[in-house]
């Protein structure tokens, strides 16, 4: 690494005109010096994306309560369409035209310059530990029956610091031990509903389907839940540079994932809804331990919750290497200081590790419908920058090396993005004054905390460096 010029010199948003210029080709440059790291294959990438995603149907039975069957389940059909389809394909051409650490921070900063790239990193960063902060609280939550203890008081603070330190440890171990469990946790979490739907089809009634009530709707409960439960798409972009052939490989891993997730949210909800009679004040978060029950039996309830417990554990691993990563990635660009680029001998980013495990610990006293809707709200900000940074890269620099490219033309790219924003702003509008005030109170934080670092930086206080290994993202 060698010192770089000041934040206020370095601009990634100026680059020269492509249509007559010679470019790097970006989707078929790696560094040397990360050679020595074993690469992300492409069934450990899915599982990845899977878990940053997903992880399974646990979390989607507020939908039913808050809208009933029929919108419960039009909603995982049609908003992946509107959603979750447009922020993976962009994912596929942005990760592939930048395979490197940082992910959609360099997106934004090859389009709009540095600082908004550094405000992209923060309101993700962050909406990315506060929604790590879910999973060692959820996990609890199913562990409770068993143990009434971890109901709350100081047993519960001692089980979340023992298990966010077990899993912070998993992370540091590597990458490649990360996604080889996040295979086992994803077949043994999606297991047990193959095996009730088998079991559920005597008693499938398809009337019970088509049941719904716009009188008795509660659109906040429910559009959250969707969107929840389908965003994160672009979180696998920040270990694009720890995958192994990642123009071939992203764009296939995040196709397979889309019909994984999919499916991994329909087909329960179908066999739910269609086989149990409706009670829409049961279906909140557990219940479908509850439906294995009378389905299958106790043994079949146990697989369940045993799923749904381990199933937090596999989305906590892949959040925080997504998080982790990306401040490594930052650093690498010279937009952190210098010491979140270290690497363990493992080749996983350590102070982004401790970093990341430090903002979980401090956010896990939040509730959980406080947690999603914070998280939501600074998500969608993000996203608009992405969608930006995504269409004024297509107009201005459209010869650009781009491995895997939508097929689509500028104005395709145009309305692509509309429908999904219309959704940011349908979102937003239903966030609380509190939510609101908190999250434009983080934002600020992120407009302040660029110009500390620029003055830390100017006064020689701390470190940045940029990674000559890594490809020149300016177009020469």
């Amino acid at each position: 690494m060698k010192q770089r010029t000041p934040l206020a010199s370095q601009n990634s948003g100026q680059m020269v005109d492509t249509t007559s210029a010679d470019y790097l080709e970006l989707g078929e440059v790696s560094s040397p010096k990360l050679e020595k790291y074993q690469k992300v294959s492409i069934i450990p990438l899915v599982f990845l994306i899977f878990y940053e995603v997903s992880g399974g149907p646990f979390g989607v039975e507020d939908s039913v309560q808050a809208a009933g069957p029929l919108l419960a389940l039009l909603g995982f059909l049609i908003v992946p369409f509107v959603w979750s389809v447009p922020e993976a394909l962009i994912t596929a051409e942005l990760g592939t035209m930048f395979p490197e650490n940082g992910g959609y921070v360099i997106w934004v900063s090859s389009a709009l310059g540095p600082f908004w790239g550094f405000q992209q990193g923060w309101m993700k960063w962050l909406s990315g530990v506060i929604d790590n902060a879910l999973y060692p609280v959820l996990f609890l939550d199913y562990m409770k029956s068993a143990i009434p203890a971890l109901e709350g008081g100081f047993p519960r603070t001692i089980a979340v610091l023992v298990l966010t330190v077990s899993l912070t440890f998993l992370n540091y171990r590597g990458l490649t031990i990360v996604g080889q469990v996040a295979i086992l946790l994803g077949v043994f979490s999606l297991l047990p509903f193959i095996f009730m739907g088998i079991v559920a089809i005597p008693k499938l009634e398809p009337s019970r389907w088509f049941v719904v009530d716009f009188g008795n709707m509660d659109w906040g409960l429910y559009l959250n839940t969707l969107f929840w439960n389908l965003n994160y798409w672009d979180s696998i972009s920040t270990l694009a540079g720890e995958v192994e052939n990642p123009s071939k490989t992203l764009p296939k891993a995040l196709l397979y994932a889309v019909i994984l997730v999919v499916f991994g949210y329909f087909f329960p909800l179908l066999v739910g809804t269609g086989a149990i009679p409706l009670d829409r004040g049961k279906w909140t978060d557990g219940y479908f331990s509850d439906i294995a029950k009378m389905l299958g039996g106790v043994w079949l309830r146990s697989w369940v919750q045993a799923a749904s417990a381990l199933s937090n554990m596999g989305m906590f691993v892949a959040e925080m290497s997504s998080d982790s990563f990306q401040l490594q990635g930052m650093a690498e660009r010279g937009m952190l200081p210098e010491f979140f680029g270290t690497r363990s001998r493992y080749g996983t980013p350590i102070i982004g590790i401790l970093f990341s495990a430090s903002g979980v610990l401090l956010l896990s006293c939040l509730s959980f419908q406080e947690i999603v809707a914070a998280e939501n709200f600074l998500y969608c900000f993000g996203m608009v920058m992405e969608f930006i940074a995504f269409v004024k890269l297509r107009m201005k620099y459209p010869a650009a090396s781009r491995p895997y490219k939508i097929p689509i033309s500028t104005t395709g790219s145009i309305l692509m993005c509309i429908p999904p924003t219309l959704l940011i702003f349908v979102v937003l509008a239903f966030a609380s004054y509190k939510i609101m005030a908190i999250s434009i109170l983080a934002v600020m934080i992120g407009l302040v905390l660029h110009p500390c670092l620029h003055y830390l930086e100017k006064k020689r206080w701390v470190r940045f460096s940029m990674n000559t290994d890594l490809p020149d993202v300016h177009y020469q």
